[in-house]
């Protein structure tokens, strides 16, 4: 028997986990009370006289680990408890009787001090004893569940696309369910057995195994938290400190995701069954399944006798009921081991042991079957697994046949075995020794983009820099951080979404939010009072990813800074918006519309308070992904609004119409916003606007918008949105607006502007959609002619492509014996031409000259082909 560890409670800075409760509990581990405690204690609890009689009760349900571990959590309490009440002599006699691994405690008539009977009855220690055994054992089975569903996709020859999930960058996908389908990868990589029957419960295992994952780690942190928590008696004396609720909260939601589990686990283990090549072999053993192993019908009992005593509050057996319930998880997912093993290694349970005689047919069968390539994972799991087998074979004394045999089996699998946590040890070693074969991933809210995606932007790019210098804009280009003072200040209730960067060589930086902020601080450093610009970067957002979200993305500005005729420069940029649209194809279209004016003077009709003019303007800006409902109650219950502002607020914001109709009725005689002077500006801004974008033949393209609010601080004028009407739901794809003031922040004269942002992201999203829909694959490079060498003459491809370049031709070469290889990467490539020389054209000192697309070749002299070639792409 191995040597027994020693646990030591009490010491300075010690931490209590559940990995140490439940090698007390096996009784794998001695308890030792720290030297430094004791003194502590025995100086401080000299003058302590236990004055009552008590008796600890042990739960009779108990099984012997969880009461172990019930009386070394309870031990420990009384070490973090501060009393000097508490005396040693009490804690020895709890230690002693743990180290002398007793079947059954008894802790009767007890003499205690009133403070000590506090921490007896009250410290939650057989619910927390309980539940840190929980954690320890859930944890090993997130790995052996795994390791079974890894066998089991071998033995049944499941299709594992469902592991080809991937971190989306979106916060669409699980972290852990991304973590279960890497580990699955790395077990399986290389199998020649898997990825042909499609199998339930196979693809399942990302999720459900991934739940299971998030559960344990809820309860781990539970556990880390309530186990070395001090005993506050105070607290206790003035009622329930809410331990046992919280913590029973964390096992129901860990007793659904086990019994999900285990019900996955059965199916797999029956499909295994089915797969055994052997009917004598598959016979025997589904016979010793089905009186051992526990069923998918038992497990939703077992649950659901859980879930009733969390209703009746008895929370110490309910804890019991989800550890057992852990139990029959683990036994069935120790079947699913073992029938997938009788699936993959049946050579090692048919024929050796009496009872179990295949015929030579079958024999041939498992043989065969042992030539199969596995994974690189499972094929060092499985020799684990049979070494383990040998050992207690040989353990066994005239002992033999099949039963015998699973029985070994089954007691290796059992999480209290010694050697099983060595087994789980070595499999995390294999998972993690192929590290190198998981795919690297990139952050949350962030893309790669491939050549066929590169196209599109590419060419997506090449239309909005046209669109821009029709209008006479110049590029700019800014750095990508700033110093952080400059972006602070200018976004609003945004600003806490901007990335700061640590401190290098004394300044403060940060990414920078937009490029509207950075174009002003140019303007103002240089002192520029006119400009028209244009700018395509990319900007940073510390937000919350999501779909057509991210944290990294470009945007393309387009500018107007500098004095003009009355919103004229409005004009253009709403004007350079629609073509911008139109000719990026997009499908169809709005441009919601407001003034910043106009919005300040309904506020103030309807009755906001000045100094909460932005605040509120910020929560109207959320009218797009949320209810007025949910709006209403953040302007009321979180911002101070009363709730008949916000009633009044409601009837203006519904306002929206076409732009010269609805303007005409917020100017009829009598209008509040008439009566205010900012909006009735706002009011005949927008009539000068409307009336151009009327003539200029865009106006259809505009809605009049009161509900649209644009939460940015910097916006003084007419603001607008543009929002895609179609299938895709990806929301705002363009925004902009008026900003007078934002340059004169800077410290420089106020200088006039208004601008718009494209969010290229989103455009792409919608781009990359109607090509899919379409069945287009777009062509990842613009190579016209392929130069085929059939032999391996370099210098001859090198001396051909060389001329092609040097006559401007887009051109590649490719120097391979096979004639059809040529053809197959001219094929995937979409290269129309091909220059084509072998042994033959060589002699006769020409080379064939094919064109692909019209099936048609001529054959050309060779001193004469760059020039040829070149005039046939250019006719």
């Amino acid at each position: 028997m191995a040597e027994l560890c020693t646990v030591t409670l009490g010491g300075k800075g010690s931490s209590f986990s559940s990995s140490t409760i439940s090698a007390v509990a096996a009784s794998l581990a001695h308890v030792r009370i720290d030297t430094s405690a004791l003194d502590r204690l025995s100086a401080s609890s000299s003058s302590a006289t236990p004055s009552l009689n008590h008796t600890i009760a042990i739960p009779s349900f108990l099984s012997l680990s969880e009461t172990r571990a019930f009386l070394l959590v309870l031990l420990n309490k009384l070490l973090l408890t501060s009393s000097s009440s508490i005396r040693a002599d009490l804690l020895f006699l709890i230690s002693e009787s743990l180290n002398s691994n007793l079947n059954t405690f008894r802790f009767e008539n007890l003499q205690v001090t009133e403070d000590e009977l506090l921490v007896l009855n009250n410290a939650s220690s057989a619910l927390l004893g309980v539940s840190a055994i929980l954690d320890h054992q859930s944890a090993a089975l997130t790995s052996f569940s795994d390791v079974a569903a890894a066998l089991s996709c071998e033995a049944s020859k499941a299709d594992v696309t469902a592991f080809n999930l991937m971190d989306s960058g979106d916060g669409h996908t699980s972290k852990e369910e991304v973590g279960v389908a890497s580990d699955m990868r790395v077990l399986l990589n290389g199998s020649k057995l898997v990825g042909k029957e499609k199998i339930g419960s196979v693809a399942k295992v990302p999720k459900i195994h991934g739940t299971l994952r998030e559960q344990v780690k809820s309860v781990h942190l539970k556990m880390r938290v309530e186990l070395n928590s001090g005993f506050k008696l105070a607290e206790i004396q003035a009622g329930s400190d809410g331990t046992e609720q919280s913590v029973s909260t964390v096992l129901l939601s860990l007793a659904a995701a086990l019994r999900e589990l285990g019900e996955c686990s059965f199916l797999r283990a029956k499909n295994n069954l089915l797969s055994i090549s052997s009917d004598d072999l598959k016979s025997s053993i589904g016979e010793i399944f089905g009186k051992e192993c526990p069923t998918d019908a038992s497990l939703g009992s077992g649950f659901n006798a859980a879930l009733g005593l969390v209703f009746e509050k008895d929370y110490v057996r309910f804890a019991h009921e989800v550890n057992v319930l852990l139990g029959s998880v683990w036994k069935i997912v120790a079947w699913e081991v073992v029938t997938a093993f009788a699936v993959l290694e049946g050579t090692e349970l048919n024929g050796k042991f009496q009872g179990v005689q295949g015929n030579a047919e079958n024999s041939k069968a498992d043989k065969k079957k042992k030539k199969v390539v596995l994974g690189k994972g499972t094929s060092l799991i499985l020799p684990l697994i049979k070494d383990a087998l040998q050992s207690k074979r040989e353990a066994a004394v005239q002992k033999s046949g099949l039963e015998t045999m699973v029985g070994n089996f089954l007691l290796f699998l059992d999480s209290a075995e010694p050697e099983f946590n060595g087994f789980l040890l070595k499999v995390k070693d294999i998972v993690e020794s192929n590290e190198s074969r998981r795919l690297p991933k990139i952050p949350k809210g962030t893309r790669d983009f491939a050549k066929e995606q590169m196209t599109i932007r590419k060419k997506a790019f090449s239309i909005i820099e046209q669109v821009f210098e029709r209008h006479g804009a110049t590029a700019l280009d800014t750095p990508v951080f700033e110093l952080r003072e400059t972006l602070m200040g200018k976004y609003g209730e945004d600003s806490k979404l901007i990335y700061d960067l640590a401190d290098q060589g004394g300044e403060l930086c940060s990414l920078r939010y937009d490029l509207t902020v950075p174009f002003a601080r140019f303007m103002a450093m240089n002192g520029l009072t006119s400009l028209k610009r244009y700018q395509i970067a990319k900007v940073y957002r510390r937000d919350n990813p999501s779909k057509g979200r991210y944290r990294e993305f470009y945007q393309c500005d387009f500018d107007i800074a500098g004095p003009s005729e009355k919103m004229a420069p409005d004009f253009e940029v709403v004007r350079v918006l629609t073509e911008l649209l139109d000719e990026l194809d997009v499908g169809e279209y709005e441009i919601k519309l407001n003034h910043r004016k106009l919005l300040d003077g309904m506020m103030q009709i309807c009755g906001v308070p000045p100094e909460k003019f932005r605040t509120i303007c910020s929560s109207i800006d959320k009218l797009d992904k949320q209810s007025f409902e949910q709006i209403r109650k953040e302007m009321v219950e979180e911002k101070g609004l009363t709730a008949e502002t916000a009633d009044r607020i409601e009837t203006y914001v519904k306002e929206r119409g076409s732009p010269l109709a609805l303007l005409s009725k917020l100017k009829q005689e009598g209008s509040a916003f008439l009566e205010d002077a900012g909006s009735a500006d706002a009011l005949n801004d927008l009539e000068i606007l409307f009336k151009a974008l009327d003539k200029s033949k865009c106006i259809d393209k505009v809605v009049f918008d009161l509900s649209l609010a644009r939460g940015l601080d910097y916006y003084t004028g007419v603001i607008y949105e543009a929002v895609f009407k179609g299938g895709a739901q990806v929301g705002s794809i363009a925004a902009g607006g008026r900003y007078d003031n934002l340059i004169g922040m800077f410290g420089s004269k106020q200088v006039p502007a208004v601008g718009v942002s494209l969010g290229i992201e989103r455009v792409f999203a919608i781009m990359e959609q109607q090509q899919k829909d379409q069945n287009q694959v777009p062509r990842p490079n613009k190579t016209e002619v392929l130069v085929s060498i059939l032999g391996n003459d370099l210098t001859l491809a090198a001396e051909l492509a060389g001329e092609l370049w040097d006559a401007g031709v887009k051109a590649e070469f490719l120097v391979n014996k096979r004639r059809q290889k040529h053809f197959d990467f001219a094929k995937e490539s979409r290269i129309p031409w091909m220059v084509i020389v072998g042994e033959q054209e060589i002699k006769e000192g020409v080379v064939q000259l094919k064109n692909l697309e019209a099936s048609n070749d001529v054959t050309i002299p060779r001193d004469q082909f760059a020039e040829q070639v070149r005039s046939r792409l250019n006719p």
